[in-house]
């Protein structure tokens, strides 16, 4: 899994027919990867009766487990060893882990208490933050449109801080985790399922040692064997998002990308039933703006949008 898509090879009798059956494989890896990603809340909504903290500590430890057991069977440890004798690179993966279980952290804690409409937004954003953040440290140039688009979403937050409830913490705070996240891991020449194994890797004795402090009846029964599913849903989607990759142009990845957050706006209105205020909905009609503006752009000069969560 190198993370690049295919390029055409030279054209033969059955070429055409092949790499066409490939892009339709790779847009239902697409479709799945991101529709889980957007049912996520689901899952996480089944263990809201259990503190974050202890959520986040059995997903970084079934995580672990789990993926290193894919590895084993694709037998792929041995592509892992470069990175782990690399000081500078590990230590790019170890900010990684601290980013990413940032993100799933609040992400938790949103979904518990009610707030996935936000988590949503967050993740709208995300990859037009990205955006800016290869401004401001990768030094990237950014075409008109481009800054229309991310001064556009800058505003959608600026209506809700403004006017909402108060600050937008959870959409920012996802927002920034996920993109610094996206940031730094374009600094390491690891694939997703790699690098999360690592990341995991990292953390998985914080979070025994975390979760041996956890006292008989913190965590009900049931959610023990809910919990014990975490790695298994935290590592499908990214085989999934992996396969897509391998098959899909960047730019048809880059629209899929907006299924996710699509779905967890779903569900937080259809089956949540939270309430999408005046306020919220125009933040959310903003957002979409710039994400069309952006979009428009990409196509006027056939670039890929960038993919959050695509390492480099």
């Amino acid at each position: 899994m190198t993370g690049k898509p295919d390029h055409p090879g030279p054209t033969g009798g059955g070429a055409a027919p092949a790499r066409g059956r490939s892009a339709r494989a790779g847009l239902l890896y697409g479709l799945g990867a991101y529709s889980l990603w957007g049912v996520f809340p689901l899952y996480f909504h089944l263990l809201a009766e259990v503190p974050p903290w202890i959520v986040l500590c059995h997903r970084i430890a079934w995580s672990a487990l789990f993926l290193g057991l894919v590895i084993s069977i694709r037998g792929e440890w041995e592509a892992l060893w470069p990175i782990l004798r690399s000081r500078r690179q590990l230590a790019l993966l170890t900010a990684g882990s601290v980013l990413i279980a940032l993100n799933w952290l609040i992400f938790i804690y949103a979904v518990g208490s009610g707030q996935v409409i936000e988590s949503s937004l967050g993740y709208f954003i995300n990859p037009l933050l990205s955006v800016a953040l290869g401004v401001i440290f990768l030094r990237e140039r950014l075409r008109a449109l481009q800054w229309m688009a991310v001064v556009i979403v800058c505003v959608a937050v600026a209506n809700l801080a403004l006017r909402g409830a108060g600050f937008p913490w959870i959409a920012v705070s996802l927002a920034c985790t996920f993109g610094f996240y996206g940031l730094v891991r374009k600094k390491v020449d690891i694939n997703s399922l790699h690098g999360l194994l690592v990341e995991t890797a990292l953390l998985f004795p914080l979070a025994l040692a975390a979760l041996a402090f956890v006292t008989a009846g913190t965590v009900p029964a049931a959610a023990l064997g809910i919990l014990s599913l975490s790695g298994v849903i935290t590592a499908v989607p990214l085989l999934m998002f992996g396969a897509a990759l391998r098959r899909l142009r960047l730019s048809t990845i880059g629209f899929l990308q907006y299924v996710g957050p699509t779905g967890q706006l779903l569900v937080a209105l259809w089956v949540f039933h939270e309430p999408l205020t005046r306020v919220k909905l125009l933040s959310f009609a903003l957002c979409w703006l710039g994400i069309a503006v952006y979009a428009a752009d990409s196509v006027l000069y056939r670039q890929a949008q960038p993919v959050a969560d695509e390492p480099e």
